[in-house]
Order: C-alpha cells, then sequence, then structure tokens
C-alpha cells in the first residue's frame, strides 16, 4: 500500500466514520475504497469493512455513554434482539449472495427519502420517555433490521434510525446512541465468524479504523453536547439518503 492509498483509505475512512455516527450508510464510502482504491473482492471487502465499522462504532458508543446519550437499561431489548437478528445475517451472508438484497435496498432508499422528507418535525423532537414500544412490534423489528445489518451492514443504519425515531419515538441523538452500541456488539460478533472463515484482510481493515474511529468518536462527542445535533443529524440523513439513491440508480447518467 503505497502513501496515496493510505492517505485516501484513512481520510475517506474518517468521513465515513462520521457520516455512519449520524446517519449512516458510510459503507458505501468504504466498500468503494477497499475494492477500487485497494483492490479486494467483493467478499473480502464486506468481511473487511467490518473491522472499522467495529472500531468506529465502539469509539461512538463510548462518547455518547460518557456525555449521558445512551440509556442501555430502555434500550436493551433493541440491543439484544438486533443483535440476534444480525448473527443470523451473517452467516447467511457467507453462504449466498446479496445481490437481491442490493436490489431491493435501492427501491428502500426512495422510500426512505419520502419517510425522512414529509413532516421533518418528527424527527426533531426529544425522546419520549413515557413511551414504550411494545414487544410485539419491538421484537419482529428487532430481528428484521438485524438479520439486514449482519448480511449487508450498508444501509443500516438509516432504516435503524426510522424505526427508533419513528416508531420507538427516540430524539434522533439517542436513536444514534443506541444505533451505534447495537453496531458495536453485533459486528464484534461478525468479525469473529468472518475471521474464522478466512475472509478479513486485517492490513488494509486496519488502516480504515484508523480514520473511522476517529471520525466516529469525535462526532459522537460533537453529537452529545451540541443542542443543534438533532437538526443537523436529519440534514446529514437527507443528503446520504440522497446520494445512495444516486449512486444506486446511476443517475447521474441522466445528466451528462
Amino acid at each position: 500500500m503505497g502513501i496515496l492509498e493510505f492517505s485516501i483509505a484513512v481520510i475517506g475512512g474518517a468521513f465515513a466514520g462520521m457520516i455512519n455516527t449520524l446517519a449512516g450508510s458510510g459503507s458505501a464510502i468504504t466498500l468503494t475504497i477497499l475494492m477500487e482504491v485497494l483492490g479486494l473482492p467483493p467478499n473480502i471487502a464486506n468481511a473487511t469493512n467490518r473491522v472499522g465499522v467495529g472500531f468506529q462504532s465502539m469509539a461512538g458508543t463510548y462518547a455518547f455513554h460518557k456525555n449521558g446519550k445512551l440509556n442501555i437499561s430502555r434500550s436493551w431489548l433493541y440491543l439484544l434482539f438486533t443483535t440476534i437478528g444480525a448473527i443470523i445475517g451473517v452467516i447467511v451472508s457467507i453462504k449466498i449472495s446479496g445481490e437481491a438484497f442490493k436490489q431491493v435496498f435501492s427501491y428502500l432508499m426512495v422510500l426512505m427519502l419520502v419517510v425522512i422528507l414529509v413532516n421533518p418535525k418528527r424527527w426533531l423532537r426529544e425522546t419520549d420517555i413515557d413511551f414504550v414500544l411494545s414487544k410485539w412490534w419491538s421484537i419482529p423489528l428487532s430481528l428484521a433490521i438485524g438479520f439486514y445489518g449482519g448480511f449487508i451492514q450498508m444501509g443500516m443504519g438509516v432504516f435503524f434510525l426510522v424505526i427508533m425515531v419513528l416508531i420507538a419515538r427516540y430524539s434522533l441523538v439517542d436513536a444514534n446512541a443506541v444505533k451505534l452500541a447495537v453496531v458495536a456488539i453485533y459486528t464484534t460478533l461478525a468479525i469473529a465468524i468472518f475471521h474464522y472463515q478466512g475472509l478479513i484482510d486485517w492490513k488494509f481493515g486496519a488502516v480504515l479504523a484508523l480514520g473511522q474511529t476517529a471520525g466516529g468518536y469525535f462526532t459522537a462527542n460533537y453529537a452529545s453536547q451540541s443542542p443543534a445535533a438533532n437538526v443537523w443529524a436529519h440534514r446529514i440523513l437527507v443528503v446520504v439518503v440522497v446520494a445512495a439513491i444516486i449512486r444506486l440508480f446511476r443517475l447521474w447518467e441522466y445528466f451528462m
């Protein structure tokens, strides 16, 4: 790995860590770096990508918890069942291709953009501490989003935020704290599984992790203390989803 590739990986990792902390889909950046810049095949890139995601999520979780934004006693059900779903997703991802899921993901992102833009005030409210989502909803939703995250990872953060903010009535910042804790737990398990299968390139994974960890920690620290964090998180979420739609549907080709 040359100096140029190293610099792209660290800077791109830091940017991905920032995006993952406040929104999601930062893996679109890191997977592109791993495959197009560093030359890893898709299955190795998918596994190696989890190294940076794991370290970035642990750093962000620590920052949110340190600043009182992570209530584990309120969120343990989501942590547990999302992790269970993710383990299943990781195991399935080793056995079959994710191409069909990626096609579905493209159209889901369009739906997510509509959900995010309609009545944006829903995304800017504070956590409703008196509301408790029924287990009949929270458990299957957690299992489903966990499975998706374990299977593909890319876009998981966006879907998780939709569930936590619009259905479970968390604030956007508090939802991001739970999201990072969930991802930190199941990604650690995913890394162990992928390593056992010999699918992780630790050298490239460690370089990306340097940038992602720094980006994740400093962004979580800022979001925990800034009164405008919910507003900025919503704006970044909109930008991320729009960018994902443009990339997935190759819309730039229509403008060229």
